[in-house]
């Protein structure tokens, strides 16, 4: 990580910047690894990427986007496959590298729960297969359907191909499980086993599997089930799903009555009293890895009591109560040939070197990394020098280190452009920390929509799939479109087929009549948009996913966010008291929205975009709870419980959690040593509750 300016030393700009890069090669990443069964990196360089971006989440609670990958697990899935909505989401868990990092999840547990030092906190201690997720449900017994995780919420129907699996039983033993149960669990193939069938491909003249990964994830899903049954598939239950009855008490009793109903549960799982004995058992595992017939790629620990896991809950795409101790990551050395420059979406310039293409754990790497000029500087990498990669850090791998910066005839130092590479040849400017004045790492393209490497990018993620996922409109042909002039700006895609008498698009390379009637077709079926899915077209900075999702609750529609933040312009301004007040934004998005609205070509832009379609409100919260809907400020010292998990509790409810007090507040719930916030409500006639009174009302929900 060291290729990278640390977390605690970004600017809040740094950050937004990081984080937005972070979104888009993660999203790759998985699209990769979970729909194509072909990752490109490493799972230490994936879960580099992973733990970067939460890190700068949680140093910078506000910058947190609607499309974070924090909010986010895997990606659709593939087509072929009929569909299956999880009735519980299935979600990742986050990871952690080191003996500190275990300590440190403990003690946030600890401080989520208010558990005292001195009292024992049980976790469990499994190892953490590598193969495909997969989620088995069972109505009185019998096995009924069973799906991969897909995104998270709908996953790949693969009944079939499941009930060829030996592990996986069609009737459970035993009569003491719940009437509906859904196993979860991974589906792995032995390492003697995918051995044996690399053998028999290379005799078949076939190509060989990379890894047994790959090999069990597409063995499972394969079309025809006959294929599956004679792959030599394996399934390990370690989780479950919806319930209709509690399953035990803790996470060990649980799995063990899973290994009584039938299911194959993993021996080496230990309970464990003290981080100590945590980082005792991720030891022994990690030295028997060799020997365990399967592969792993780390050690999952879970609080062991359910109760407590409830507690804790989930923070997005993960549980609060469960992380991964991975393994470390893997390194190789190779010949750097070149150093391009990539502009991104905002006009960012990144290095990134060009390699001789070289194996890593299994994986061709052929680009790695180089951040910024800095990075370029420090490591003072020129072409032709040997260089040490590591596949973990970044959206592509990192470059750790030259490996020969003192052979004879070595090349001549990297000279960060001045201009950005683009045909207008602009000013690339180094941009500066807003409170220091200090120089940042990110050099910009002063281009802005001028720019078209720039606004290429804006049209590429206009259609994307969080956003408009326009069918047959993907970068290849938004870059041909826009080359020739045809696309500049989001509304020219819906006038696309009103100009089609000129423009012929059937009649072009790769086209025809029903490419083009499809395309066609796609555009008008996107004329009806969500509010979210708005937002996160256009493209507004530190606005993804789950900000946006964070706006559209708070605002429910476009007429009444626009205005609100047109009237935010002044930032004394009771709309920009409300925009900064919302959980999760915080100034600096609260700026950047604002701004995004008082440049004049952006607000042409969307004039025009919403002259050709229809923003649809956002649903309000549907729960039968009493705080469903309304605004609630936490104030002052709660003595009951942390104040992340009575924020966590009230998010549960339906409930909008606000940092500042309003005109739009509805509850203060005000501990002790309530201040400002306090005196504010009572001024605007808010309702104050104190922490219990604000527990009875909730109390049951």
């Amino acid at each position: 990580m060291a290729a990278l300016k640390e977390v605690d030393d970004l600017s809040g700009e740094e950050a937004a910047t990081e984080l937005a890069r972070l979104v888009r090669v993660i999203a790759e990443h998985d699209r990769h690894y979970y729909q194509k069964d072909a990752p490109k990196i490493s799972d230490a360089a994936y879960d580099a990427l992973r733990q970067r971006n939460a890190a700068i989440e949680a140093r910078f609670a506000d910058l947190v986007r609607v499309d974070s990958p924090s909010g986010r697990v895997g990606t659709r899935p593939a087509e072929g496959f009929g569909k299956i909505t999880h009735k519980v989401t299935m979600l990742s868990l986050d990871n952690v590298f080191s003996d500190t990092e275990v300590h440190e999840f403990a003690k946030r547990v600890r401080r989520f729960l208010r558990w005292p030092e001195d009292e024992p906190l049980a976790f469990t201690a499994e190892p953490k297969i590598d193969g495909l997720s997969c989620s088995i449900r069972y109505e009185h017994g019998k096995l009924v359907q069973a799906a991969t995780r897909g995104d998270g919420r709908t996953g790949e129907d693969v009944t079939s191909n499941v009930r060829t699996i030996l592990d996986v039983p069609e009737t459970l033993a035993g009569d003491d499980w719940p009437n509906v149960l859904e196993v979860r669990g991974e589906v792995y193939i032995p390492g003697a086993a995918f051995n044996e069938m690399n053998v028999a491909q290379e005799a078949a003249g076939k190509p060989v599997y990379a890894n047994p990964r790959n090999a069990a994830a597409g063995s499972l899903r394969q079309l025809d089930p006959s294929i599956s049954a004679k792959r030599p598939l394996r399934f390990f239950a370690y989780a479950w799903g919806e319930v209709s009855a509690p399953l035990a008490k803790t996470q060990m009793q649980a799995v063990k009555n899973l290994g009584a109903w039938g299911f194959t549960i993993n021996e080496h799982m230990r309970l464990c009293q003290s981080t100590d004995e945590m980082i005792a058992v991720y030891q022994t595992i990690e030295a028997a890895r060799a020997g365990l017939g399967y592969d792993i790629d780390g050690v999952v620990y879970k609080a062991d009591r359910l109760d407590l896991q409830e507690r804790l809950g989930f923070v997005s795409r993960s549980p609060r109560w469960a992380t991964a101790h991975k393994f470390p990551p893997e390194q190789a050395s190779t010949v750097l040939e070149n150093i391009d420059i990539q502009i991104g979406r905002t006009g960012a310039l990144t290095p990134v070197a060009k390699l001789k293409p070289v194996t890593v754990g299994g994986v061709v790497v052929s680009n790695a990394s180089l951040h910024n000029a800095d990075e370029v500087m420090r490591l003072d990498v020129r072409v032709g020098d040997s260089v040490l990669i590591q596949r973990a850090g970044d959206v592509i791998p990192q470059v750790v280190k030259v490996l020969d910066p003192d052979r004879e005839g070595r090349g001549d130092v990297f000279v960060f452009p001045t201009h950005c590479p683009c045909p207008l040849k602009t000013p690339a400017v180094r941009e500066r920390d807003e409170k220091t004045g200090e120089p940042g790492v990110i050099t910009r393209c002063s281009g802005e929509f001028a720019c078209p490497f720039q606004r290429v990018r804006h049209l590429e993620h206009f259609v994307s799939r969080q956003a408009f996922d326009i069918e047959g409109l993907g970068k290849k042909q938004i870059a041909a479109f826009f080359e020739a002039g045809e696309i500049t700006e989001p509304a020219d895609i819906f006038t696309l087929k009103d100009h089609n008498d000129g423009l012929k698009i059937e009649d072009r390379e790769g086209w025809g009549d029903l490419s083009a009637s499809n395309l066609f077709t796609a555009i008008d079926e996107r004329r009806t948009i969500s509010f979210e899915r708005f937002l996160i077209a256009l493209g507004i900075r530190h606005v993804g996913q789950t900000n946006a999702r964070l706006l559209s609750v708070s605002y429910l529609s476009w007429q009444q966010f626009h205005e609100a933040m047109l009237a935010a312009r002044d930032p004394a301004s009771e709309a920009f008291t409300q925009l900064n007040g919302i959980d999760g934004v915080g100034p600096i998005m609260a700026e950047a929205i604002v701004q995004f609205f008082a440049e004049p070509h952006n607000e042409g832009l969307v004039e025009r975009l919403l002259e050709q379609l229809q923003v649809t409100d956002a649903m309000p919260p549907k729960s039968d709870s009493p705080v469903a809907g309304k605004t609630v400020v936490f104030t002052g010292k709660l003595e009951q419980m942390s104040r992340d998990e009575a924020k966590a509790k009230a998010a549960s409810l339906s409930a909008k959690v606000a940092g500042s007090v309003s005109a739009k507040t509805d509850i203060l719930i005000a501990g002790p040593g309530a201040g400002s916030k306090l005196k504010k409500a009572n001024e605007l006639g808010i309702t104050v509750l104190t922490e219990s009174e604000w527990l009875t009302l909730i109390e049951g929900l």
